[in-house]
């Protein structure tokens, strides 16, 4: 099945559409349009972002949450601090994500995010998003499922943390709606995560279960993990970016800084040529520069006009653009038209 996201098309197919995630990584207006801005440049396909009222989201106010920076040692570091303090620093009022989605708009980014409440999915509807995306963490939650189900759009849902069943049942409250246009996002979970914890075989099991696109979130340092996932079949590559590996604060450690993304798009491009297709099929190039390193039957003594031809006057070496040694005898016992010196390629004109 194929979705469209923008002018874009997302599927078997089509190009691996490039997701850059700054929800996590802003920390206002100002910054996220400067993200936007980078991942535009750098040739992604979109931006995501996060929205929510992190007051009403977080009801434990001393929730502690865990995750990794690097120090300036530029060596890991375990830290935890409140939930309500991360989210705190990534929110934007109504009119801060009015400004950001229109400069999307104005420079041509695709711009969708994760919602958590129907407030949120109220603005996603007056932004004109053209996707909206459910956290891993509410797999389970049919209620604001099935509300954004209705509207019709493409509908990705995280599974970090989700049985395949869970995933079902999640796809079926969205098909019920009406609605089919799903991705299902393979995210696993950690911060950064673990290389155990994160089975990219998923993402063929994903592919082989649901008809729908399957995409890759990463959550680790470098670019290792989404060549693979592009290897193993991956329609979506979705990569956490920042301004600054080394804030203190949460995902920023395993994201792409602005010099980075460029090389990041680029080695999923070189990837997908590579993968190239499922058949081997040789180009002219390819069959003209075969021919130059394989062997042709070359007389290795002096031959008469009428002479009959046998595999004694001949020994195979390089280049291959004459009768080559599987096809030689199908000439033998032909009689030479014409007297030919030792050192001759032989070609299928001279019998």
């Amino acid at each position: 099945m194929l979705l469209s996201m923008g002018n874009k098309k997302i599927g078997e197919g089509q190009p691996v559409f490039i997701v850059f995630e700054a929800g996590p990584t802003h920390t206002g207006i100002k910054s996220a349009k400067l993200l936007a801005d980078h991942a535009k440049k750098s040739g992604a396909d979109a931006i995501k972002f996060q929205i929510t009222n992190h007051e009403e989201l977080i009801h434990d106010k001393g929730l502690l949450f865990e995750y990794d920076i690097l120090n300036s040692n530029n060596e890991r570091e375990t830290i935890s601090e409140p939930l309500i303090d991360i989210w705190e620093r990534r929110w934007m009022s109504d009119d801060d994500w009015r400004d950001l989605k229109a400069h999307c708009d104005k420079i041509d980014l695709n711009f969708f995010a994760t919602i958590f409440s129907i407030e949120d999915l109220n603005l996603i509807k007056e932004l004109g998003c053209q996707s909206i995306k459910i956290a891993s963490q509410d797999t389970n939650y049919r209620d604001l499922i099935e509300l954004c189900a209705v509207e019709n759009l493409p509908i990705q849902l995280d599974t970090g943390g989700s049985s395949l069943g869970e995933i079902e049942r999640a796809v079926d409250w969205i098909l019920d709606k009406g609605n089919d246009k799903i991705i299902i996002n393979h995210c696993p979970s950690g911060y950064p995560a673990r290389l155990e914890s994160i089975n990219l075989r998923v993402l063929q099991t994903l592919k082989e279960m649901f008809p729908y696109p399957i995409a890759f979130s990463d959550h680790t340092p470098g670019w290792e993990m989404d060549i693979a996932a592009v290897s193993l079949g991956a329609d979506i590559i979705e990569k956490t970016i920042t301004l600054d590996r080394y804030q203190k604060s949460c995902e920023h450690m395993m994201s792409l800084e602005p010099h980075e993304m460029s090389s990041f798009i680029k080695s999923i491009r070189h990837t997908e040529i590579a993968l190239g297709d499922k058949r081997r099929v040789l180009s002219k190039e390819q069959r003209e520069k075969r021919e130059a390193i394989r062997r042709s039957a070359y007389l290795i003594n002096d031959v008469l006009e009428g002479e009959k031809f046998k595999i004694s006057d001949i020994a195979f070496k390089r280049p291959g653009f004459g009768i080559k040694p599987d096809e030689y005898n199908k000439f033998l016992g032909l009689k030479y038209k014409s007297s030919l010196k030792a050192g001759h390629m032989l070609i299928p004109e001279d019998f």
